[in-house]
């Protein structure tokens, strides 16, 4: 038999050195108050499980819409704009691996910003291509000078930004859409927890993709459903490089009910940036500092009594609070974000959990 060291040689050398995307601690055991993967804490419209219910039998047998023609143009319509500007993908984390694998090829640059979603460099690990990061500062304004010079054929920018929960103007990344000469991604998985969004550019400029999800305002984490959003001609390209079926019937079926029921959606955002709110002053009262946020967590800079914060009194607030089983997000690896927590926003009553425990560790911290 090989030995697992024989096996791993046959790999390329990149694919050896890769290191997986780390996802969120997900406990399989009760009594968590989960507030770590920025869920919805509510459940879908109850369509999405009639859709489902239609959807189960005998048709199980047959291959799925390769193309998920009714979801693309039901994705159009809601945004104004045609099908042929639409594609859907097994979660937008699929969506942004298919923009690595149209416009990277290997040695190829990706640039984005830093700090930033995680994924961006194990997709660009995995087809071998380098990544040009553009770094924040802790005031999080937009990096526009960095970004409009970056030689990268293709750029992400998470707005809003995760971790920091941060927003950017539409007016700035249009400016920057006409500054940059590469295709400009525009990551927005929270977007409709913000006030504003970029799904207008994408009619004005060819080398803009806006990306969307399901798994947040939604609820259909589970169903693993997103979108882009661009020109037809980029669409073309990522069609190309597309797996077959990668959208099954059932999400698809799901999909399709929740984008239909635009009113349910709006009434679960309302609830959540209110409670967001009531969270982010409560926060305040402890005399902590909390970026805004556009999206559905917060983003909060955990301080002692006496004033003290930092990596390891973010830390050690983490572990009080795991302890009593609530689950936050620490991101260690980062200057900028090694002093935060990450609060996905729950309901009404896990927040008030949450905060129980927070005002117990600032007491004794």
């Amino acid at each position: 038999m090989p030995t697992s060291s024989e096996i791993h040689a046959l790999a390329p050398a990149h694919v050896r050195a890769l290191h997986a995307y780390t996802p969120g601690l997900q406990p399989t055991e009760h009594g968590w108050v989960k507030l770590n993967t920025n869920e919805n804490p509510y459940p879908p419209s109850p369509r999405v499980e009639e859709a489902i219910r239609a959807e189960l039998g005998a048709s199980l047998r047959l291959y799925p819409d390769p193309r998920s023609t009714r979801l693309r143009a039901a994705f159009a319509k809601l945004h104004g704009l045609e099908e042929r500007n639409v594609i859907v993908g097994n979660g937008s984390d699929d969506v942004l691996n298919l923009l690595v694998r149209a416009f990277v090829g290997s040695g190829g640059r990706v640039g984005f910003t830093m700090p930033s979603y995680s994924l961006y460099p194990v997709l660009v690990a995995i087809e071998n291509g380098r990544a040009e990061t553009i770094e924040f500062t802790r005031e999080m304004t937009l990096p526009f000078e960095a970004l409009a010079r970056s030689e990268a054929p293709i750029v992400f920018l998470t707005s809003p930004n995760a971790p920091t929960g941060v927003g950017f103007a539409t007016t700035q990344i249009e400016r920057l859409a006409e500054a940059f000469r590469g295709i400009l991604v525009v990551d927005e998985a929270y977007a409709d927890f913000a006030p504003e969004n970029a799904m207008g550019l994408v009619g004005r400029h060819p080398r803009v993709v806006v990306t969307r999800t399901l798994s947040k305002s939604h609820g259909l984490a589970g169903l693993r459903v997103g979108f882009a959003a661009a020109h037809p001609d980029v669409i073309d390209l990522l069609d190309r490089v597309r797996d077959s079926y990668n959208v099954n019937r059932l999400s698809q079926a799901g999909a399709l009910a929740a984008l239909e029921d635009i009113a349910y959606t709006a009434d679960v955002v309302q609830r959540v940036v209110a409670t967001r709110e009531q969270t982010r002053a409560a926060l305040d009262r402890f005399g902590w500092f909390t970026y805004p946020s556009a999206t559905n967590f917060l983003f909060t800079e955990p301080r002692t009594r006496d004033g003290r914060s930092g990596a390891d009194v973010a830390r050690g607030c983490y572990d009080h609070l795991l302890a009593g089983k609530v689950l936050v997000r620490y991101f260690g690896s980062h200057a900028l974000t090694a002093s935060f927590l990450r609060i996905t926003v729950g309901t009404d009553g896990e927040m008030q959990t949450l905060l129980a425990a927070l005002e117990s560790w600032h007491n004794h911290a």
